[in-house]
């Protein structure tokens, strides 16, 4: 399973999850942390950004926004969907992202959102290095990670709130919030689906 590319099975679902994730709205998904969002207009990197639901609902409010998709067929739908100039696209892939770090960039905010699960451990220490590298002085860094049955066809590993938190010490960053929550879809909620979501913060 570890040789699987970690963004697979999203290309083959990609046309069902064009639809199942804009039918929730951000300012939902996103409640629970809502209140750690710097103020725009900032620079936003979103890593892993999917149907580009939240790059678009971020540039909305006045952010500059960097989204980052490896699948394909998810990103061009994704560009098909939100067009709007505040957002730009790249195709990139955790642990190296090499693409975002050959821009010699560095971000206000970066979201890492139901992705850090697909990592191995080895992947996750170095996404970590590479993320803390991206973030400019005073970023903040939003973490969810899922526990729960593994969905037929994806590559994903059990993660835990503490492992992150060490990863972050290690590179200086404090930690703003952490809470283990339920999903918000009724079906992965009965399947015993529950996130870790996490916020830090570079000095």
């Amino acid at each position: 399973m570890s040789e699987r590319a970690s963004n697979a099975g999203y290309a083959d679902e990609a046309p069902d999850l064009l639809q199942r994730y804009e039918s929730f709205a951000p300012e939902e998904v996103h409640a629970h942390w809502r209140q750690w969002f710097p103020k725009p207009p900032r620079r936003v990197l979103d890593i892993g950004a999917g149907t580009g639901r939240d790059a678009a609902w971020l540039a909305s409010l006045g952010h500059s926004v960097l989204a980052v998709e490896p699948t394909d067929a998810l990103r061009h739908g994704a560009q098909a969907l939100h067009p709007e100039p505040g957002i730009t696209w790249l195709s990139d892939l955790l642990p190296g992202l090499p693409n975002v770090v050959a821009l010699n960039q560095r971000f206000d905010l970066i979201l890492i959102n139901a992705v850090w699960m697909h990592l191995t451990e080895a992947e996750r220490r170095t996404a970590f290095a590479t993320v803390a590298g991206l973030m400019a002085s005073g970023a903040r860094l939003f973490i969810s990670q899922r526990h729960g049955p593994i969905p037929e066809g994806r590559r994903m590993f059990d993660v835990t709130g503490a492992e992150t938190i060490a990863f972050a010490t290690r590179y200086g960053l404090k930690t703003l919030y952490h809470e283990r929550k339920g999903s918000i879809m009724a079906e992965s909620t009965r399947r015993g689906v529950e996130w870790t979501c996490l916020v830090f913060e570079k000095s």
